[in-house]
């Protein structure tokens, strides 16, 4: 496990804002601080606590000068009257701190915020791709130097105890056996306590981990409850402390990792055709075809660029994934920047399903579903997947309710089971178009239970030359609606419209006396 403490992040997202992401290495333009040199003027946070205005976040310079965090903002001006000082907003913060947590998943997918201001990767696995964990941190820690981040990170074989160290002693690696030795000196406050506990513990001389650790368990869990315990334990590597990442893991990943950064659309869909070529191997030896796949885009800045395509039936054609995120690029245009260009391509399978190999005929008589198919996710790229629907059917008796419709990519309109194939042989033909809600006409007919032979249907007269019918649909027993039984007739009038007309209720069989509809309309 690697912990990643952003020590400055409320202070360093300001300076990002204000003098560029790089604002550590090159000096701000038309700004001058107090020495002449060029550097940041002294920048301090505050928010409000039980009415008093107190200092939250320090930069390093306003840190050199002897102001710490929870001082008074009216002390420290008076101490300090150089001091620039703005209001926190920690909302701002955690954005910032997901942003570098996205950026992250270059080094592993498994990311998890440690709210304020921190991070743990799980870099099992993961530390040979950059020659060792050594390795990893020093070039994490660069990078984020880079940036315009003031970072520290240590590494332990438990989350416990990489947070422990993380801010108090950073750059260490603890072996598998070695935590308590490795935090027996740490402060109490890497434990993160409750401020009105951690003073307790400074009051009774309890300053390191190693005086808390010497003590006996069970005077410790009586005095100040099970909680400091359990932190204690797990900064010792005696329990786990378990992440939640904030992203899926992906089923498979492909990445190229580019020694000059890219930034043309061309270059960038030539990377892509060769990762989809080596996710094709690995989908062929699990018998599978990609469904969602996931294109990441990371630009040497620390922003990261994501697209995502479906599609409608289990793929893996290096060219057909190439098409759909050609039209994925195209439709998002000038909104995709590339900044420095791109230093890092990963093309992710988020979802998969059976693909079996077939020999395909010559004479191909499946071609024209291909193209639907390819159009339809072609379509979807381009115009966004809610763009494009299909109609899904539904677990229902009322016409009105046994369809809905669902993205195209989430699979064919196809029925669930044989079973269900067959129902549809035994059911009536249903109209060309159904409204969304019966619209109530005015029917008179020669029988009380017969078809209509004249409708009244916004205050036009329909005369009926032919009826077929009834089909009967009685109400869903699972639905305690209320609704009576439907009769539906399929009418033709004089002029050769055809209509779908229904009788709900019977006659002399309740209080309410049965009622026409229109519902939909044959060819």
């Amino acid at each position: 496990m690697l912990a990643l403490c952003l020590t400055r992040l409320s202070t360093d997202r300001v300076r990002r804002e204000r003098l560029g992401r790089s604002w550590r290495c090159t000096a701000p333009e038309g700004r001058a601080a107090a020495g002449g040199d060029g550097a940041p003027a002294p920048l301090a946070l505050y928010r409000t606590v039980a009415n008093a205005n107190r200092l939250t976040a320090l930069c390093e310079t306003a840190e050199a000068g002897g102001l710490a965090p929870g001082l008074g903002l009216a002390e420290a001006k008076a101490r300090f009257p150089g001091l620039e000082v703005l209001e926190a907003d920690p909302a701002a913060d955690r954005r910032l701190l997901e942003a570098v947590a996205d950026w992250c998943d270059r080094y592993t997918p498994l990311v998890a915020l440690d709210p304020p201001h921190g991070l743990v990767l799980d870099i099992s696995g993961c530390a040979h791709l950059f020659g060792g964990e050594r390795g990893l941190l020093d070039d994490l820690l660069a990078r984020l130097f880079h940036q315009g981040f003031a970072a520290s990170a240590a590494i332990a074989g438990h989350a416990g105890t990489a947070l422990a160290l993380a801010a108090h002693r950073p750059g260490l690696m603890v072996g598998a056996g070695a935590e308590i030795a490795a935090i027996g000196d740490l402060p109490v406050a890497a434990l993160r306590l409750e401020p009105e506990l951690a003073a307790t513990l400074l009051r009774l001389g309890l300053t390191t981990l190693g005086a808390l650790l010497a003590l006996p368990r069970a005077a410790l869990a009586r005095r100040f409850g099970a909680d400091l315990l359990l932190r204690l334990d797990r900064a010792a590597g005696r329990a786990d402390r378990p992440i939640g990442p904030r992203r899926p893991v992906p089923l498979l990943i492909a990445e190229r990792r580019l020694f000059e950064p890219v930034s043309r659309t061309e270059d960038v869909e030539a990377i892509l055709l060769a990762l989809a070529e080596r996710l094709r191997g690995d989908l062929e030896r699990r018998g599978e075809g990609a469904r969602r796949l996931e294109l990441s885009l990371f630009r040497v800045d620390g922003q990261v660029a994501r697209l995502t395509v479906g599609t409608s039936e289990p793929q893996r054609d290096p060219r057909r994934i190439q098409s759909l995120f050609r039209e994925r690029l195209a439709a998002v245009g000038d909104e995709l920047d590339a900044g420095f260009g791109y230093d890092l391509v990963k093309l992710t399978v988020l979802q998969a399903e059976g693909l079996a190999d077939r020999q395909e005929d010559l004479s191909r008589p499946d071609a024209d579903d291909r193209t639907v198919v390819t159009l339809l996710d072609r379509l979807g790229a381009r115009l966004g997947e809610a763009s494009v629907l299909r109609l899904s059917p539904v677990a229902s008796h009322w016409p009105e309710r046994a369809q809905d419709l669902a993205p195209a990519v989430a699979g064919p309109a196809a029925a669930a089971s044989g079973e269900d194939e067959r129902l549809w042989l035994f059911t009536a033909p249903r109209p060309l178009r159904l409204l969304a809600d019966p619209e109530p006409v005015e029917a008179v007919a020669e029988v009380p239970e017969g078809p209509p032979i004249r409708f009244r249907w916004r205050r036009a007269l329909h005369g009926v030359r032919r009826s077929e019918g009834p089909e009967r649909i009685e109400p869903e027993w699972w639905r305690a609606s209320g609704a009576a039984a439907r009769d539906y007739f399929r009418v033709e009038d004089e002029e050769g419209r055809r209509y779908w007309l229904f009788r709900e209720g019977f006659y002399g069989r309740g209080e309410v006396e049965p009622a026409w509809y229109l519902h939909g309309f044959f060819a």
